[in-house]
């Protein structure tokens, strides 16, 4: 079975290289071993010592020189404005303070939908709308391992 030697950062290969595409929700991409089949048909091994972070547009550099193209599959999500950058702060801070997975995105916030979160952000004053995307959260303070990874495979 193909195992993947290294990881490519998003933006920092050529996607038209990609022989296949794996698509994975955003809490599927912190791995450190599993086995992983491509829309296409490709098997291949990821097994890294320390679990790592995929990103969406990340390449998975395999053993024998094809790359597999790491997509976030969408999911639902909550997109957060503010009025001012402080009120931005102020929400980011109540987020925080709750350990929810945000992604920053310009001058908005993603979350993954949460009633009880949304309630909240309201009676904040927040500005919310609905859509389906890739979620790719910011690595929490504990962040794991990610790009770049070389086993002389």
């Amino acid at each position: 079975m193909r195992r993947v030697a290294q990881i490519r950062q998003a933006g920092a290969w050529e996607i038209s290289r990609a022989c296949d595409r794996v698509v994975l929700e955003a809490n599927e991409r912190n791995r450190r071993r599993i086995v992983l089949t491509g829309e296409m048909g490709t098997d291949f091994l990821l097994d890294f010592a320390k679990p790592v972070t995929l990103r969406d547009g990340d390449g998975l550099l395999l053993d024998d020189g094809s790359i597999v193209l790491v997509a976030g599959a969408p999911e639902a999500l909550i997109e957060i404005a503010a009025h001012t950058p402080n009120e931005f702060v102020r929400l980011a801070w109540h987020l925080g303070n709750r350990h929810t997975d945000v992604q920053i995105v310009g001058n908005k916030i993603r979350i993954r939908r949460d009633h009880v979160l949304e309630d909240m952000l309201r009676g904040l004053g927040a500005h919310l709308h609905t859509l389906e995307a890739p979620f790719d959260p910011e690595p929490s303070g504990r962040a794991h391992e990610h790009h770049e990874h070389d086993h002389g495979r």
